[in-house]
């Protein structure tokens, strides 16, 4: 599989509201970093995150996290 597109090298820190949402896997999105479907003719998929109480989340921005969708600070290492 290939590497995702590296949209930005820190985390979208973003207060959410209860809801679901669609984690854009690929990097190449306009709606960072939520999917507008510019995966579509790859072999990425969106993940879909459930938020059920409205809190702070840190959105991986790299695209590499082992906590996808979540940062978990591997772009300090690219």
């Amino acid at each position: 599989m290939p590497n995702p597109k590296i949209a930005q090298k820190n985390p979208y820190v973003i207060e959410m509201e209860p809801k679901k949402y669609a984690w854009c896997a690929c990097g190449r999105s306009q709606n960072q970093p939520f999917c507008d479907g510019s995966h579509k003719g790859t072999e990425f998929s969106p993940i879909i995150e459930e938020i059920t109480e409205k809190k702070t989340v840190a959105w991986c921005g790299c695209k590499q996290s082992g906590n996808k969708p979540y940062c978990d600070g591997t772009h300090s290492t690219l």
